[in-house]
């Protein structure tokens, strides 16, 4: 279910800068670091100069979803999806530079607070709806970016599915699309090299997993799209069952 969220000041006028260094955006007055990941103030680049070197660039995953990522790669960056749904166009995470001549979505939802992008400008752009789940919203990561929908449980809207899982951030919601799993940074990468994220309460991040093996067990799926990559779901669930203990 969702909880409205109430209406935001426009933010409009507030500067804006982007960390070429892991990509994230700070909205107002310019920090001395940047809150993710430590880099000195002498590296930001304002956004409108982020949007004239980084265009966000789509790739084709299958018929109704395009990932999305920056050319040049902007920093750490992870890949947002866009899916073609029968209502609607809609974005699973966020680029993290504004281009503001790509196509129009309808809402824009979270699997977690980390990234937020330029997620606040494509809303004034579109008026997008954003969605986070409301145990992310108010980390400081979160707390300048307009969330519209404060989600705290399990929800479905324009067929894209969301499932409240936590772990990694209290948060944390995957999303499954008709044949199509939403991960983002979950477990990564593929392969036998598979991890659960090390960033974040390790242990509750592997007890929740539980609850991801159960989910996708229940459904035919085709393919998963992490952070940084798409790859084949039955090999995928091979290499998530091995993490957990429980390949055959």
């Amino acid at each position: 279910m969702t909880v409205e969220s109430k209406p935001m000041a426009s933010i409009q006028a507030a500067p804006q800068w982007v960390c070429p260094v892991c990509g994230y955006n700070m909205i107002g007055e310019m920090p001395d670091i940047c809150p993710f990941c430590g880099a000195r103030h002498n590296t930001f680049v304002t956004w409108d100069e982020a949007e004239q070197t980084y265009r966000v660039t789509p790739h084709w995953v299958n018929d109704y979803v395009t990932q999305l990522i920056s050319a040049p790669r902007l920093g750490l960056e992870h890949a947002a999806y866009r899916i073609e749904t029968e209502d609607g166009a809609v974005w699973i995470d966020c680029p993290s530079a504004f281009n503001r001549d790509l196509q129009p979505v309808e809402a824009i939802y979270f699997t977690h607070k980390d990234f937020m992008g330029a997620s606040n400008q494509y809303r004034q752009l579109w008026n997008a709806k954003v969605y986070l789940h409301v145990n992310d919203a108010e980390h400081p990561l979160a707390v300048q970016f307009p969330v519209d929908k404060k989600t705290d449980g399990d929800f479905t809207e324009h067929g894209v599915e969301a499932f409240h899982i936590g772990g990694h951030t209290p948060g944390f919601t995957i999303y499954i699309y008709r044949k199509v799993l939403f991960i983002c940074d979950y477990a990564f990468p593929p392969g036998p090299s598979m991890q659960l994220n090390p960033f974040g309460p390790k242990n509750e991040t592997r007890k929740r997993s539980s609850r991801i093996l159960e989910i996708v067990s229940e459904r035919s799926l085709e393919i998963v799209c992490g952070y940084n990559y798409t790859t084949e779901f039955d090999s995928w669930l091979e290499d998530f069952k091995r993490l957990l203990g429980q390949a055959r």
